[in-house]
This record gives C-alpha cells, structure tokens and sequence, in this order.
C-alpha cells in the first residue's frame, strides 16, 4: 500500500487523478477524518493494522498569513504530524515522502538555491515547515524532503484560480513583482513523485538515494507580475495587471524576494524530464475551461 495523508488537498487530489491510471500501486489516501496525523497514538495504529510500503504526506497547514496569529495548529500540523509520520515510518524502514518549501530561502541569495545552501526561514508558516523537515529526517533515515514552490492545479485554492476569478471582477489588478520564483503544477509534481517510486521499487535506482533534501519546481523563473501577465494572455482575458513592489503590498507573514531553485539534482538522480512553467499553466487553464 502506498499511504498518501492529506488526500482532500491540492496536492492530494492529484495524486488522487493519478491512482486511476496506477491500480497496480495500490494507493490509500486519507484525509484528516480518517487519520489525523496530528494523533501520534491513531498514526501508530494505522500503521500497525495497514502494510504500508510508502508513506506520502501531503497533509500541511499552508495558509502563510493565517499561521501568524495560528502558531499552534501550524505546529501541529507541520512540526508534530510529520514526527508522528516518520517515526511509524521508521521501525520498518518505510520511505517517507514530505513536501516543504521555498520559502525556508530567505537569503539575499541571488542563484538558484541548491539543496545545500543555507536557509532562513522567516515567519511561522516557514519556520514550522522547516522544523518540520527536521522533524522527519531524523526520526526516519528513509525521509525524502521534496521543497517545492508556488504550487497550482485544478483544485483547490490558488494563485492562478484567484487570478481567473479577479480578472472577471475587475478591470485591473495590483501584484507583486519583485518576488521571483518558479510555479509548481501540482500535476506535475505528483507525476514525478510516482516515478520515483515505480524507478525505487524496480530498482532502478537504490533505495538509500530517497534519503536527505531535494527540490522541485517546474523549469524556468518568473514574477508573480508575470506569472499573472501570462495568465491573462493565454485566457485573453482584458484586465490589466499592474506591477507594483512587495513594500505596496504589506502581508502579515514575509515572503522571500527570490526563491528559484535548482533542480539538477533530482533530475540526474532520478532521469526527470520537468515541463517549462508556461507548459503545465497552459495545461492546467486547458482542465479549467
């Protein structure tokens, strides 16, 4: 079986899409109603009454500006369920696959952040997704820590679902663009991530690579300004977007200037081919319409 929590997110739901064209993975997915992550003594017994060879957790608290004055839940989410993950995961050596963020890069870095650069995580949503990692790396060896970015799809609520929504309300649009980083297709991620496992379990690759941190993101950099832009276009929507600087746009939890990260990593460990940005958003605008 392979576990994947948190099922009913954006991330979830795509792994989901997937286990339909994969029966022969035997996926098993959870939302929080039928394993709170966060219940270390439910974790325990999951696994002890399920075999589970893989265990992906999709399950996060991922609202950046509500964590602020959220510290608890974002703890116990982020921090506490992933512990309880990894150390089920531990006694018999199952993998686990946890997804963090870019946002722990809050460096005046100014080259695509590479696995081993350091990181500065600021506010709690970042801080917690980083101890998070911590967390599981060492109560499980068999972690792998995937950090991705500007994560949209289909479901769920995103940037590029509030952009179509706001573009038929208004005639133009403030963002933010001097925050650079590259989207994620969650799609796309999902993808990846079921190729890792079918290349682990084929032996393709050895097991013991999974462990320690990688990234992934779609290929390519952009704004947010820019990401936006394209949105427009490739809808040919009229509302006009405006570039405006983060100072004009004062959120509660601090988001970092520049996040891109490198993926040479993953992708020669793992043989990935990653779709262009524009790519995957012209293929998700495609599943909207």
């Amino acid at each position: 079986m392979i576990l994947v929590t948190g099922a009913n997110g954006q991330l979830g739901q795509c792994f989901r899409q997937l286990a339909k064209v994969h029966p022969e993975l035997d996926f098993h997915f959870t939302g929080s109603s039928e394993l709170d992550i966060s219940n270390k003594r439910r974790v325990r017994q999951f696994f002890q009454q399920n075999k589970v060879r893989w265990c992906i957790n999709c399950a996060a608290y991922t609202a950046v500006d509500k964590a602020q004055s959220d510290l608890a839940q974002a703890r116990k989410i982020n921090i506490a369920g992933v512990r309880n993950l990894a150390e089920a995961c531990a006694p018999t050596g199952i993998p686990l696959i946890h997804f963090s963020t870019d946002y722990v890069y809050h460096t005046k870095q100014n080259t695509p952040y590479k696995e081993s650069d350091p990181v500065s995580p600021k506010g709690v949503y970042a801080r917690t997704k980083r101890s998070g990692e911590r967390a599981a790396l060492l109560a499980n060896p068999n972690t792998m820590v995937i950090r991705t970015s500007w994560v949209y799809s289909e479901y769920g609520g995103n940037f590029v679902k509030t952009m179509l929504r706001l573009g038929r309300e208004r005639a133009h649009l403030n963002v933010v663009y001097d925050q650079v980083g590259t989207p994620t297709y969650a799609p796309d991620l999902a993808a990846a991530v079921i190729e890792i496992i079918r290349k682990t379990d084929s032996e393709a690759v050895p097991p013991y690579l999974l462990a320690g941190i990688w990234h992934y993101s779609n290929e390519g950099v952009t704004s947010w300004y820019d990401f936006a832009q394209a949105i427009f276009e490739i809808k040919d929507m009229a509302c006009k977007v405006l570039p405006i600087e983060t100072k004009d746009y004062p959120t509660p939890a601090q988001r970092p200037h520049y996040s891109v990260m490198d993926k040479s990593k993953i992708k020669q460990a793992f043989g990935l081919e990653i779709p262009h940005w524009r790519e995957s958003l012209l293929r998700c605008l495609e599943g909207l319409a």
